[in-house]
């Protein structure tokens, strides 16, 4: 990987061959003209890596062994779209963005902003992500830029393996350009870099050129910053201006002015698009946020009126509505930073406090035999809309950072765990590389079981709560003897489930406050199963020992929804439902009279303005003396 600009100079030499001078016969020159040099001839992600252009000349391989060029590794343009296709999903590469600003909190940043805006040369959008962070200066940015570089040595930021700039920005165009302005001391820099597939591949690279523009302001004015030839720093700027979307110097300079004092901005453009030649990224459709195209088909639901409670659940906009999947993307809430999408700020949501009947359980994962107790709190309760709306799953964070969203760690078509979800945060394994997972190891199988139980647990202590018939015998019996006589003794049962509905509060307190991983693996070996307390009642233990084989049990007389009562939940959704709509077209209307008012307000201003004008004029007509 060649970053044409040769490097600032720098004690640490271990980026030395990724930053080695480029050649002459490499240097490059206008193919093409519109966007930024035209595009690919494929606009596809998923084809764009297979489609075969016409390779280097024989002649540029044999003047690269003249210069020395080739005494090094070298990288193909092929590797850029390679690496990116570690992201399935396009929200997972904005997200990727997105940490690089959050991690930037720490030097100062308040804000990202993700935008549209317009490519110049031949009006076709781009997407843009700003933030007010430290910046980077000429040596950051070129480590930016290279491969397998971070300077992210936290146990707190997100970012760590110096691949997420790479992958995330080729995964979402074929072309990126950065400007980043860094104050270190009282020397401050100006930086410019372009990684574009455009240009490598139309240009039959075999190489990975970065071209590099470094500025510094002296005595309040921008002026170049050389640490190579003046040739090379003209070479960098020529196939920058003829591969970006920007026509001169000083249209690259004027990005720089809403920058302020220190800050990035990332310009991703010839944005990919799908197989129906649209873009994959929507902006039309939604002024106030960017959506993914052929995400939005509800898949649950059963009535109209649960479709669109479907549709309006966070777990299904967040597949397609990027302000829906950022709002959840942070398990904190940010106390001076923000995340502007299109223009209006996001507001955050914590899942954990939308549940009902929430309960908070602790899991001890062995991590290691000499490692510290590692502790971890469960939140896991009922949605709020149960069991109208039967989405579930538990939703797992690494360092704050929304991994895996609702995650099904129970069988879809089971009753059991219906409604039921979780929230925790799991710093003690390790997400894989597109931060949509994590690594299949040993602790994280154990986990899932974990998970798993901490569920079953939870849904047969509370299940009756939301109208399902109690899982325990006992209860159960009482419950059925309630429909039967209303005013027996099962029908004081009923009663308190309906109080405790309505409250929150719980007829049993079955589920235990600690899973502990040690615990479970002694309990095993012994061949008394997991059982997680012991209350002395071998139905109990039975019952938790069948909730570990999950897979195996016949749930079929546990999970029977009572009709009544189900039908009196449906009736209070619906009116919840409609009393939000009702709510929702007010406050349009509200900001509607809102907008008129101020207009009316700008118009009487004015109309003053005018007459006060008027009458200063005819105050001093009558001043005049008389000749």
């Amino acid at each position: 990987m060649v970053l044409h600009e040769p490097k600032p100079p720098c004690p640490e030499n271990q980026n030395r061959l990724l930053t080695s001078s480029m050649p002459a016969v490499m240097s490059g020159g206008t193919v093409g003209a519109g966007g930024g040099g035209g595009s690919l001839d494929c606009r596809s992600f998923w084809k764009a890596g297979a489609h075969e252009g016409p390779s280097a000349p024989i002649r540029e391989f044999h003047d690269g062994l003249e210069t020395g060029d080739f005494d090094r590794a070298r990288v193909h343009p092929k590797f850029l779209h390679t690496n990116a296709t570690s992201h399935k999903w396009a929200f997972g590469a904005i997200s990727e963005l997105l940490d690089n600003a959050v991690d930037e909190i720490c030097n100062g940043a308040t804000f990202v902003k993700v935008d549209k805006s317009i490519n110049s040369k031949d009006n076709s959008p781009m997407l843009v992500f700003q933030d007010d962070g430290g910046g980077m200066d000429p040596e950051g940015v070129r480590k930016c830029m290279s491969l397998g570089f971070s300077t992210k040595k936290s146990k707190t930021t997100i970012g760590q393996y110096g691949n997420g700039f790479k992958t995330s920005t080729m995964r979402l165009g074929a072309d990126a350009a950065v400007f980043t302005r860094a104050m270190r001391g009282s020397n401050v820099t100006l930086s410019i870099g372009l990684l574009s597939y455009t240009f490598l591949r139309r240009t039959m690279k075999d190489d990975i050129v970065v071209p590099m523009l470094d500025f510094e302001v002296r005595d309040g004015h921008i002026v170049p910053l050389v640490y190579g030839s003046q040739g090379d720093w003209d070479s960098s700027l020529k196939i920058i201006l003829d591969w970006s979307p920007f026509s001169s110097k000083e249209e690259l300079l004027k990005q720089f002015e809403d920058v302020d004092s220190h800050g990035t901005k990332v310009v991703v453009y010839n944005l990919w698009m799908n197989d129906d030649g649209l873009l994959e990224l929507d902006f039309e459709d939604d002024d106030e946020d960017i959506l993914l195209r052929d995400q939005g088909q509800t898949s649950g639901g059963t009535t109209k009126i649960q479709k669109e409670i479907v549709e309006q659940h966070i777990s299904h906009r967040l597949r397609f509505s990027l302000r829906a999947y950022t709002s959840i993307l942070y398990l904190r809430k940010f106390e001076n930073f923000q995340i502007i999408l299109r223009g209006k700020p996001v507001e955050q949501i914590s899942i954990a406090n939308e549940l009902k009947f929430k309960k908070v359980v602790t899991y001890k994962p062995q991590v290691a035999h000499d490692s510290q107790v590692v502790s971890v709190k469960v939140d896991i309760g009922f949605a709020k809309e149960a069991p109208v709306l039967g989405i579930f799953g538990m939703n797992v964070y690494h360092k704050n950072r929304l991994i895996m969203p609702f995650w099904k760690v129970l069988q879809e078509a089971s009753s059991r765990g219906r409604s039921v979800v979780g929230v925790l945060e799991a710093n003690f394994i390790e997400p894989a590389h597109d931060k949509q997972d994590f690594e299949r190891t040993p602790l994280f199988i154990r986990l899932e079981t974990k998970l798993r139980k901490i569920i079953v647990d939870y849904w047969k202590e509370k299940c009756h709560l939301i109208g399902y018939q109690p899982t325990d015998p006992k209860l159960r019996s009482q419950y059925k003897a309630a429909l039967k006589d209303p005013g027996g003794p099962g029908g004081k049962i009923q009663h308190k489930a309906f109080t405790a509905r309505k409250t929150g509060e719980h007829l049993s307190n079955l589920l235990p406050e600690t899973y502990d991983d040690v615990e479970a693996v002694r309990l095993t070996a012994n061949g008394t199963g997991s059982a997680l307390h012991s209350s002395g009642q071998a139905q109990e233990n039975s019952m938790e020992s069948a909730g570990l084989e999950e897979d195996l049990v016949d749930i079929s007389s546990h999970g029977v929804l009572d009709p009544n009562l189900n039908e009196k939940l449906s009736e209070e959704n619906l009116a919840l439902f409609t009393r939000r709509e009702d709510l929702r077209q007010r406050d349009t209307q509200l900001k509607q009279t809102i907008g008129e008012l101020e207009h009316e307000l700008e118009e009487t201003k004015r109309k003053c303005s005018q007459l006060a004008a008027e009458l200063q004029i005819r105050k001093s007509q009558q001043q005049l003396p008389y000749k």
